[in-house]
């Protein structure tokens, strides 16, 4: 079986490393915020290109901090992209602010900039934007419109780490930007992770106290925050992997073009990519008519896939306000999308059977 992603094979790569940064971390005696995460977030923010990098629990803290720390009043509204992931859409309700939904590009799969004005109102704070499946959404329009109505531009970055547009990372083109580190991310950590990042010194201080309860110095609590720290172990095991993530970043590449030149089947959609350096190939996700289909195709020949994601936001029992919306490009992504393997230890003889087996499939 072809795994859709070995985590044990990329993990593997830094052992020796690890154990040693681990070792060091039981030594130290010291296990929350402490030199490693120190370590990291300076390193990770010299990566990105911006001044502050603020680690966290997880991503879906990330983008939560973001949003309090801006200090959005309940009913400011958000504007995010209606394919997502939940969790960009979690965060926003979980601040009382209000997701409004905007249709994506069907060719990158990002939110569509044509499609924002049309939806800001007096209510609307910030524009979400989610460089879907790894790649940067092309925010210079965005960043224009976001200008024109003095609108924040946060970044949910959990897929993009290392993508690059017009000369910048992503977690550098908009105000502040929030990263996951789960394991099956392009930088991933050994269990849950996340960082926030940006150059608004003011906001990252603000920030820094929420997650930490809210305390600027022990026992001293100016904000009603929150517990959300990245632990000391995985902040060196992030800083162990981070010197490679561009030759990761690299080799998804290479894969990815492979697809792209040599996957011919008429039945199947693939993705399109405006600029090499802006896709990072977190997900390689291709569309088909009958998913259903082709997955239990591949799944007997040995090939595993994934969904990201079966059921769009809108149609989820979390938000039943939804049912009666519809979204007709998100719901096309969402009915066709699949994942096929991509990883910077995919061989390159599994590529070539994940190819011969796409272009022998009729559906």
């Amino acid at each position: 079986m072809i795994k859709f992603l070995d985590l044990h094979k990329i993990n593997e790569r830094f052992r020796k490393e690890i154990d040693e940064r681990i070792k060091n971390v039981l030594d130290s005696g010291w296990y929350i915020l402490g030199e490693q995460n120190k370590l990291f977030e300076r390193h990770f923010a010299e990566y990105i290109g911006v001044k502050h990098c603020i680690s966290c629990a997880n991503g879906l803290d990330a983008l939560n901090l973001i949003i309090r720390g801006y200090d959005f009043k309940p009913g400011d509204e958000i504007i995010v992209p209606a394919n997502t992931y939940i969790a960009s859409i979690l965060a926003i309700s979980e601040n009382g602010c209000v997701p409004v939904l905007v249709e994506p590009d069907i060719e990158t799969y990002n939110i569509d900039p044509k499609k924002i004005e049309e939806k800001i109102t007096s209510e609307t704070k910030a524009v979400m934007l989610v460089h879907l499946y790894g790649q940067a959404v092309q925010t210079k329009s965005i960043s224009e419109i976001a200008k024109k109505y003095n609108l924040k531009i946060i970044e949910d970055a959990a897929q993009a780490h290392g993508a690059i547009y017009d000369g910048k990372r992503t977690g550098n083109l908009g105000d502040a930007a929030g990263f996951s580190f789960y394991p099956g991310k392009n930088l991933g950590a050994l269990g849950d992770g996340g960082c926030v990042t940006t150059n608004d010194e003011k906001l990252a201080k603000r920030i820094r106290a929420i997650a930490n309860y809210g305390s600027d110095y022990k026992y001293h609590h100016i904000y009603k925050g929150i517990n959300s720290r990245l632990d000391e172990i995985q902040a060196a095991i992030l800083d162990v992997k981070l010197p490679f993530l561009d030759k990761d970043n690299k080799q998804r590449r290479e894969i990815a073009k492979f697809y792209r030149q040599n996957i011919k089947n008429p039945e199947i959609i693939l993705p399109e990519t405006y600029d090499e350096d802006a896709h990072v190939w977190h997900i390689f996700a291709i569309r088909t008519k009958n998913r259903t289909k082709l997955q239990e195709y591949l799944e007997n020949k040995g090939i595993q896939t994934n969904i990201h994601y079966p059921t769009p936001p809108h149609k989820q029992g979390a938000y039943k306000e939804w049912a009666n919306q519809s979204y007709l490009v998100t719901e096309k992504i969402h009915n066709e999308i699949i994942s096929i393997p991509i990883s910077p230890v995919l061989e390159d003889k599994e590529a070539e059977y994940v190819v011969n087996v796409l272009n022998q499939y009729k559906g």
